[in-house]
């Protein structure tokens, strides 16, 4: 099914309340949705560098800054 959406005629806050949405929706419905491979890959590492006591983590605030200085 192919859907066709306005995008050229909607604002900024219309396409975002679209993505909002269809979020809210998806995640109703997580189980439905396959993880890729990779994703399973990804989580053995880190997985092991915690047992090895080489993960670093970083408390909430510290996290907010680093993303937000990433994209400004």
């Amino acid at each position: 099914m192919q859907i066709a959406i306005p995008l050229d005629r909607m604002i900024v806050s219309e396409k975002l309340t679209a993505l909002e949405e269809i979020w809210a929706d998806l995640s109703q419905i997580q189980d439905a949705i396959p993880s890729p491979d990779w994703h399973a890959d990804v989580l053995q590492v880190r997985e092991k560098k915690i047992q090895e006591g080489k993960a670093n983590f970083l408390d909430l605030d510290e996290a907010k800054r680093r993303v937000f200085e990433a994209i400004v």
